[in-house]
């Protein structure tokens, strides 16, 4: 039975490293469904342990309780800001902002996931969701996920946004995490 032990919990700790993110959202404080992520740990490792460490919250800090503060239909949903929780915050677990890994994929189908920044090379921990292609933003967001189960959930965030970018409800990550 130890071995057995040993095996598992060495395997978890393995694939820990390229598990599945989620997030539990909630809309006016109603659960709203999950969205989990699959990240490109191959092609942008830097940036998915961000992501991955904020969704479990490992260093003290993450997603769980922040929102989706930016929401404009027929383009993005944007969060990620835990500490200003207004679009203007937020940090890494490298520390305030880290470079831009690569731009090797694009934004060519919505359900993508990628860094949002302030200009090249100031990546922290916020993020958007494609809901179209978003190829203008190619060279200049890093690509680093997208969505394997949830697209709805998506959709139903969406639908709370306006071209503003100001959502009509209060979008909350009530749980985040790994699966």
């Amino acid at each position: 039975m130890a071995s057995f032990l040993r095996r598992f919990t060495t395997a978890a700790s393995a694939a820990g490293a390229s598990s599945n993110v989620f997030f539990d959202v909630a809309i006016q404080g109603r659960p709203a469904g999950r969205i989990v992520f699959k990240l490109y740990d191959d092609i942008v490792p830097k940036t998915a342990k961000n992501f991955r460490e904020l969704a479990t919250g490992q260093n003290g800090y993450g997603y769980a309780g922040s929102s989706f503060h930016r929401v404009i239909p027929s383009f993005m949903l944007q969060g990620g800001d835990f500490t200003n929780h207004n679009g203007t915050g937020g940090k890494s677990i490298y520390g305030a902002k880290f470079s831009d890994e690569n731009f090797v994929l694009k934004h060519t189908r919505p359900g993508l996931l990628s860094m949002a920044n302030a200009g090249p090379n100031t990546n922290g921990s916020q993020f958007f969701i494609t809901t179209v292609v978003t190829s203008w933003l190619d060279g200049k967001h890093v690509v680093f996920g997208e969505v394997v189960e949830g697209m709805d959930v998506v959709k139903k965030i969406e639908g709370e946004g306006t071209q503003s970018g100001n959502p009509r409800s209060k979008i909350t990550i009530t749980e985040s995490g790994t699966v």
